[in-house]
């Protein structure tokens, strides 16, 4: 049953609020953390996303690539539980893009986090299915190609609105500018990586790095 009873709470709160909390749960962190021993921010880009992890242990860098995108996923779903009526899209949306926020910006680790890709596809796979199918396919073209997984990221991140718009999956405007809010902030993430790719120092997908 929705519990539409929440609405005069304000719905956009408290779907900002546990989204950012399910979103900031660290789980690279944490894996690395209980498993290894180790702090997977004091190695290779020093982030806790799973391209990191996976740079200490493929199977933890797997595992926090589902978790991370099962919070995303877990705060939509949340959300479409809870509230129900004409403004659902854009509680949806939010949910997602905090969800995002959540990862980038944890509070249990001074707002260092990750970079948000894989929260993102979990967050707005509900939301936006077409345009994240065809995300994850020119994420793994360009990847495929260059083996930068920092470059397809990023592309692909930065069609994410595009393909929004062009698929028509959105519902008003509003909707539509929280999934580019997404989607710049991801990109925003990697601006090391594109100084790096600019300076041909980046790291290739299989090359090693301390």
């Amino acid at each position: 049953m929705k519990m539409t009873v929440l609405m005069p709470l304000n719905p956009y709160l408290i779907t900002a609020t546990l989204s950012y909390l399910l979103g900031s749960i660290p789980f690279g962190y944490l894996l690395v953390r209980v498993f290894r021993g180790e702090d997977v921010r004091s190695s290779g880009s020093g982030n806790i996303g799973a391209t990191n992890v996976a740079r200490r242990s493929p199977a933890l860098g797997v595992a926090t690539l589902f978790l991370d995108a099962g919070k995303g996923f877990a705060a939509v779903l949340l959300a479409r539980a809870l509230f129900d009526g004409p403004q659902q899209e854009l509680i949806l949306t939010t949910a997602a893009l905090f969800a995002v926020l959540g990862h980038l910006f944890p509070f249990w680790l001074k707002f260092r986090g990750g970079k948000g890709v894989a929260t993102a596809f979990g967050s707005f796979v509900l939301i936006a299915p077409k345009s994240i199918l065809c995300m994850v396919g020119i994420f793994l073209v360009v990847v495929a190609a260059l083996r930068y997984v920092s470059l397809g990221s990023v592309v692909a991140a930065a069609l994410l609105p595009l393909l929004a718009w062009g698929l028509h999956e959105y519902v008003e405007p509003k909707q539509l500018a929280l999934l580019a809010a997404a989607s710049l902030l991801i990109v925003w993430k990697h601006r090391h990586n594109l100084r790096r790719l600019a300076a041909g120092t980046e790291s290739k997908l299989g090359a090693k790095q301390g």
